[in-house]
């Protein structure tokens, strides 16, 4: 029997893992690099392995130096999570070779799936529908919209929608260089894209005696190609079409003789209730647990089951209610989903009852640039789909999360949107719905700004080192009110011996974690929490970060007109223009890499590169000037 399993990955999967194996008595091993060694995970676990250094090639890529660890830990099973070795055939085979247990398939099932040219035969030899590849030489108008798509790999990088037959050449070539920078492998095929489907996956567990199948789950809502919104069962499909999936998914798995835990992913076209084979995932999924909640099982402990004898422990394989899942990123959907970096200074998710959190990070943790933006999976369960909405939205909105953007607020609207509660799910649900644009323009309510002033006048009085008993901002002769500004937004108000005075809002209580305003009788406590300049508030009406505007602005600190800035903390992968070069608004001046994901930085308008202050390989930080392009113009 298993006695001691490394987990060769990070944060909340390996959290994850952890977990199962505690339960069952066995004992782990975390593996760390330089950013993550104050991570929870690293202390959750029996022992812990330091990987020298950050980026994942000189750390969790390393198939030697994982192998090492388990070999001077005594680990006598690896477990490889989801992202980074967890597909690579090679190394599958080397912890076998290594006399080790390997908490997955087979080398070979990995291997003739991980190619998504070559699975695709193979499925459609066993008779799962796919769709046909493509050539920049055989497509046509009638094929268009065309994806271009990453063979190895996934996650939305090295994938592109082409939508003019012209643009074909100049998006492959551009797919390739993000598939070769993501997996080290270049490879790209072509298909028709499915413009309104819905991505539709199953869940399969191989073992000695066939291929178990635990339903499906629908994964439809995503950005730039990568999954936000994940639920089981299925909305709205057609009884017959569940099974029919189900079938696929299974000749799948026997086609392959494929054993452990694996997801058949297909695109669904709800038109023509058509859908065809897109890739399997020889791997746990990001989105298992909303298959464990509505199938009451433990994907992790069947994992290791079959690791240990290729048998499943007898179970009631029979589903129960609703379960949806919500990946919360650090990153600002408001500015295209620009990752976020920096210290997590609350992060605090309720729990309660049908609510499940998996997270790699707490309140204090640091977010870095080196791997994914998510920073957690938060998973509701309830007899309904409505129901199960209805909680996660709820734990959502109560969540206090400081120090960085994310797209919290994002996920509570889309669990509120009425087409989203229809089940009216497909890949185009952000773009066809006002759910991103909503938030983007949404200001801070005044009561947010209010309680903000005041926490900082709070804050203010605090720190005096005299006269502490006179009220804040009083004034034996009162000529106008004090002013806070908060970016285009200002706030004016009275203090006195009565506290503060607003034209529209009682103070009732003050302080700086707490205030309490009224409202036309009504009252509501906001939680602050003050950090120099800028406030957190939370309550009722939602939360912003507001930071106050100081009165001067150092010159120093303005940059010249037409720079272009570092959008986040990343690594300049590709500079597109030399100095003295003629650029037009929106042409791509150079490319940023951050979070595992490439950004374009674009010309803003038309004009000349003047200075570029960067090249391939520099490490920026975020606000950082990476070059210059002026227009010409006399000032």
């Amino acid at each position: 029997m298993i006695s001691r399993v490394l987990v060769a990955n990070r944060a909340e999967i390996a959290s994850r893992v952890f977990r199962t194996c505690r339960d069952l008595g066995i004992e782990t091993v975390a593996l760390h690099s330089d950013a993550d060694a104050d991570l929870p995970y690293v202390r959750e676990a029996t022992v812990a392995v330091r990987l020298p250094g950050n980026a994942p090639a000189e750390t969790y890529l390393r198939s030697d130096l994982v192998l090492e660890a388990a070999r001077i830990t005594g680990a006598d099973a690896i477990h490889p999570g989801y992202g980074f070795l967890s597909e690579n055939a090679e190394f599958a085979q080397a912890v076998l070779d290594a006399g080790r247990t390997w908490i997955g398939p087979a080398a070979d099932s990995i291997r003739r799936m991980g190619s998504k040219i070559e699975s695709k035969r193979l499925m459609e030899a066993a008779g799962v529908p796919v769709l046909r590849n493509l050539t920049v030489d055989d497509a046509t108008d009638a094929d268009l919209p065309l994806i271009v798509k990453a063979s190895a790999g996934g996650g939305g990088r090295g994938m592109r929608i082409v939508r003019e037959l012209a643009d074909l050449p100049g998006e492959i070539e551009a797919a390739r260089r993000e598939a070769e920078s993501a997996f080290g492998d270049g490879t790209v095929f072509v298909e028709s894209y499915v413009e309104r489907g819905r991505h539709v996956e199953v869940q399969v567990v191989g073992h000695r005696d066939g291929v178990l199948v635990l339903g499906e789950r629908d994964c439809s809502i995503q950005r730039r190609h990568q999954k936000v919104v994940e639920e089981a069962p299925a909305p709205d499909l057609d009884p017959a079409v569940v099974t029919q999936l189900h079938d696929a998914a299974r000749a799948a798995g026997e086609a392959i003789g494929y054993v452990g835990a694996g997801t058949v992913e297909f695109l669904y076209d709800a038109a023509t209730e058509r859908f065809f084979f897109l890739e399997m995932n020889t791997r746990l999924q990001v989105e298992h647990p909303v298959t464990e909640e509505v199938w009451g099982v433990d994907l992790v402990e069947l994992q290791l089951a079959v690791a240990e004898s290729g048998v499943l422990p007898a179970g009631d394989w029979t589903p129960q209610g609703h379960a949806i899942e919500v990946r919360l990123y650090a990153e600002d959907p408001a500015a295209g989903y620009q990752p976020q970096s920096g210290t997590l200074t609350a992060f605090e998710i309720p729990a309660g009852p049908g609510i499940r959190v998996e997270s790699g990070f707490t309140s204090g943790s640091e977010v870095s640039t080196h791997y994914d933006a998510m920073l957690a999976k938060v998973i509701a369960v309830a007899p309904t789909r409505a129901a199960a909405a209805r909680r996660l939205a709820g734990a959502l909105d109560r969540a206090r999360i400081h120090g960085l953007t994310t797209n919290r607020d994002l996920l509570v609207r889309i669990l509120r949107e009425q087409s989203f509660l229809d089940g009216q799910v497909s890949t185009d649900f952000l773009e066809r719905t006002s759910v991103v644009e909503a938030g983007g323009s949404t200001e801070p309510h005044r009561h947010l700004q209010v309680a903000a002033a005041v926490a900082l006048a709070e804050d203010a009085r605090g720190r005096r080192t005299v006269q502490r008993g006179v009220p804040v901002a009083w004034r034996n002769v009162v000529s106008q009110p004090q002013t806070t500004t908060f970016g285009d937004h200002e706030v004016s108000w009275l203090g006195g011996r009565d506290g503060y005075a607003f034209d529209d809002v009682t103070v009732l209580a003050a302080g700086t974690d707490e205030v309490t305003l009224e409202a036309q009788g009504v009252a509501a406590t906001y939680a602050v929490r003050v950090d120099g300049d800028a406030v957190e508030v939370d309550g009722p009406l939602g939360h912003a970060r507001l930071v106050r505007t100081p009165r001067f602005v150092d010159p120093a600190e303005q940059v010249a007109s037409g720079s272009l800035l570092a959008p986040m903390p990343g690594t300049v992968v590709r500079v597109a223009v030399e100095p003295g070069a003629t650029v037009a608004a929106g042409d791509p001046v150079l490319v940023l890499e951050a979070m595992k994901m490439q950004h374009t930085v674009s010309a803003p308008h038309d004009g000349t590169v003047t200075e570029i202050h960067v090249q391939q390989g520099t490490q920026v930080a975020a606000g950082e000037v990476l070059a210059v392009v002026e227009t010409g113009e006399e000032a």
